[in-house]
């Protein structure tokens, strides 16, 4: 999808987001509309803070606020956070979604650290565009600069784990990404006007993570959420040892940074899930957090996809059914590759058997305090994989080999997966790999680089699930044209044509991603 309604930056670049000029905001901020928490920030100049829409604070007047599309633009305007209505806990944050696909694209990059060691240019290189076009992307669609957005961004995360857990201040530093404790201490008493403890409410003791309690934080999403819907999706590919659900529970073996440790995502109060994240190095939260974002899509803006979906007579009755549907990510491009390509002519149960004889033949075993509660090994890397004969894999040779090519492939591109360039560039890119056709090229586009577009318009569940809502049953050219409609959010109709058939609630049944990419197998 190109680039859409580029409008001059600062806070008249809401309008490109939302089409709503400030009078508009200023109605919507007065009646605390919750449908616009975290699509608009307001400035009150007479404080010096920013708010949230939902804030309970006083409303100002309205010569005295203005309006920003972005947390970073409010606070690159010189605006502070406001202490009640705490904007790091606002949706949106992780997982923007606008008319620029580019910048969704960098966002996404940068919460997975792509600015901690690199600078703007490397990371426009990774989206396909120039870093001074980057630059000018981010002040037209977020009113602030990349680097500014990455910078606010450790400094929410960091009020967060301040306000939401009992670490030690030196840990809070570590864990949100800054350099230093000096850093840190520096950049509060430069935003607050205090000393970052000074922002801790009571005096509880401190409770380091490296006592073994890891660090739990609660993220925000825009209701409705079909959490037994996403956690069915999951349970039924979970992979024995390296995932695992129970109890409405959902509980993941991870690596990141190379760094091994043990992720559970439950329900939390309100519109929140719990995340309780155990790893070594605390400075891998932050990707701890972008990963879980991404996997349990907590970006997504429902009422939006929904409403352009309805629009369609065939569609609206499954919207209406499930409005709380989102996509499931992936925890790693290269993880998800390997079960697509397990999963070729064989039902869901076997693949996740395969993955699991695989994970406990070649991946690394967890240590004994952290294996437990069905977890025993992380997934293999491709370092473990690339460079095993193929014929001792219990699999066809042609898939074998595949496996192994695949491995080897990422092992040389450690961005193959990452989402850069366009959805077109990063099916052919992935099309390119041995056992990738077009179904599992776009089941990876949507799944792992968060594409809302991505849509396999092969897939015969598809055809089915729309054969069932007017009786015709299209080709894959004449599904690719239906589609057209839904742009951009195809990915969801997907979704919700999958559920149609049975995919997510019935974990019983041979369903549409067991059959319909077996042509990928060749």
């Amino acid at each position: 999808m190109s680039e859409n309604r580029e409008t001059a930056g600062g806070a008249g670049a809401i309008l490109a987001v939302m089409d709503l000029d400030d009078d508009a905001c200023y109605r919507a901020f007065s009646m605390r509309d919750a449908r616009l928490d975290g699509k608009i920030f307001v400035g009150v100049r007479s404080t010096g803070i920013y708010c949230r829409p939902v804030c309970p604070a006083r409303t100002p007047l309205r010569r005295n606020v203005a309006f920003y599309p972005s947390a970073a633009a409010a606070q690159e305007a010189g605006f502070r956070p406001c202490l009640r209505c705490r904007p790091e806990t606002s949706p949106d944050l992780g997982s923007w979604r606008g008319s620029s696909n580019t910048v969704a694209r960098a966002l996404s990059l940068i919460e997975d650290g792509a600015l901690d060691g690199a600078d703007v240019e490397a990371l426009g290189d990774r989206v396909g565009v120039g870093g001074r076009q980057l630059r000018r992307l981010f002040k037209t669609h977020l009113g602030a600069s990349p680097v500014a957005v990455a910078q606010t961004r450790r400094v929410l995360l960091a009020k967060q784990l301040i306000c939401d857990t009992a670490l030690p201040m030196a840990e809070v530093a570590l864990a949100s990404g800054f350099g230093s404790v000096r850093r840190f201490n520096e950049t509060f008493q430069q935003l607050y006007g205090r000393p970052p403890g000074d922002l801790r409410r009571g005096r509880r003791p401190e409770v380091s993570a490296q006592a073994g309690g890891g660090v739990t934080l609660r993220l925000t999403y825009r209701a409705p959420y079909d959490w037994g819907g996403m956690l069915d999706f999951l349970a039924l590919r979970a992979i024995p040892g390296v995932e695992a659900v129970a109890e409405g529970v959902y509980r993941r073996a991870l690596r990141i940074d190379g760094v091994p440790g043990l992720i559970c995502v439950a329900p939390g109060p309100g519109e929140t899930l719990e995340v309780k994240a155990q790893f070594a190095r605390l400075q891998v939260l932050p990707q701890v957090i972008a990963r879980v974002r991404r996997v349990f899509d907590l970006g997504a803006d429902p009422g939006q996809v929904n409403a352009h979906l309805s629009q369609d007579p065939d569609l609206a009755p499954l919207v209406a059914a499930r409005p709380g549907l989102r996509a499931p990510g992936a925890w790693e491009g290269f993880e998800l590759a390997v079960r697509a390509v397990l999963g070729q002519q064989i039902t869901v149960a076997g693949a996740r058997a395969l993955a699991g004889r695989l994970s406990a033949e070649h991946g690394q075993p967890l240590s004994p305090d952290m294996a437990g509660a069905g977890l025993t090994h992380l997934f293999p890397t491709p370092q473990a994989l690339a460079g095993i004969d193929p014929a001792s894999l219990p699999m066809p040779g042609a898939r074998a080999r595949a496996l192994v090519g695949l491995a080897a492939a990422a092992l040389a591109d450690p961005d193959l997966f990452a989402p850069r360039g366009s959805l077109e560039d990063a099916v052919a890119r992935l099309k390119a790999l041995p056992g990738i056709g077009e179904w599992t090229a776009q089941y990876i586009a949507l799944r792992q680089m968060r594409e809302p577009d991505a849509f396999p318009h092969g897939d015969i569940g598809l055809m089915r699930a729309l054969a069932a809502t007017d009786g015709t049953r299209p080709t894959a050219a004449e599904l690719s044209s239906r589609a057209e409609a839904w742009r951009p959010w195809r990915a969801y109709a997907a979704l919700h044509l999958w559920a149609s058939e049975g995919l997510i609630p019935n974990p019983k049944s041979r369903t549409p991603l067991e059959t319909s990419h077996a042509q990928d197998a060749a």
